[in-house]
């Protein structure tokens, strides 16, 4: 399947089908987050936004191996828009979670909600190349990925960043009702569209949605949960990572060139 979409062939309509249903039922039976396990002595890789870029994908894939059990993947959010095979990337995905369901876990990112497809190409993309049925199927398994994970009880990887409110609970997490597009304010919305900021407290997001947070809300978070690190993604960095809030907040952004006018790197994290 992915030779052929090199080859920008097409997968057949019943084959994508089984493979969304089959992702669909996969998904709706996870908690909103989820909790991975790494044995001693065994690796586990943290993926960024990768955006339809997939010839970017299969990079990855080349230098650090396909998804197994021996070789985990999580993939943090923004599969899809902007670039122009979004729908190679999802398929691909949602593959490899059906064949190996420990060897990929997949967040949901900002960009995995009907408004955002609407916009940034997704929808459009999904419509020539499969039909308008597979717009709104795609919506609905997209409300079904989990919003966050937590490796070995030690680091929390979110898509967005963290809450407007001191506190939060993993069991706050647990708890939300993920099943929707995301609101306009509260947790859910929080996780999927926060950034950090560099000075202290918090303000205004950039993006007219969710806000910024400083190091002293990433400590606290940290504390409150005893936890060691935040992974996000979500904004593009000129290396394709970025190390803050005294080492205790990485982004990790997995789309080189992204849009093919950046000129930044794309990195993954390996732990």
């Amino acid at each position: 399947m992915m030779d052929d979409f090199k080859n920008q062939k097409c997968l057949h309509k019943r084959y994508a089908f089984q493979i969304v249903l089959q992702t669909r039922e996969m998904l709706q039976a996870l908690p909103s987050l989820v909790d991975i396990n790494v044995p001693e002595g065994k690796h586990f890789t943290v993926c960024g936004d990768v955006h339809g870029q997939f010839y970017d994908l299969l990079n990855i894939f080349e230098l650090n191996g396909l998804p197994s059990e021996g070789n985990p993947y999580l993939f943090n959010g923004d599969f899809v828009d902007r670039g122009s095979f979004s729908l190679e990337i999802i398929l691909t995905l949602f593959a490899f979670k059906c064949m190996c369901p420990s060897g990929i876990y997949l967040s949901r990112g900002n960009h995995e909600s009907k408004s955002m497809n609407k916009i940034y190409g997704f929808e459009g993309e999904v419509r020539s190349k499969l039909s308008e049925t597979f717009v709104e199927l795609f919506a609905e398994v997209f409300c079904c990925l989990p919003l966050a994970h937590v490796i070995n009880g030690k680091v929390f990887v979110v898509h967005g960043g963290l809450f407007s409110v001191d506190g939060v609970k993993l069991s706050d997490i647990r708890a939300i009702n993920r099943f929707c597009e995301p609101p306009e304010e509260g947790l859910m919305c929080e996780l999927l569209w926060s950034d950090p900021q560099p000075f202290p407290g918090r303000g205004p997001s950039k993006r007219g949605v969710g806000l910024s947070f400083g190091k002293d809300v990433t400590q606290r978070f940290l504390q409150d949960n005893n936890l060691d690190l935040v992974v996000r993604s979500h904004e593009v960095k000129d290396e394709g990572y970025e190390i803050e809030h005294d080492g205790k907040l990485i982004t990790v952004f997995s789309a080189p060139n992204y849009c093919d006018q950046m000129g930044n790197k794309g990195a993954f994290i390996r732990f």
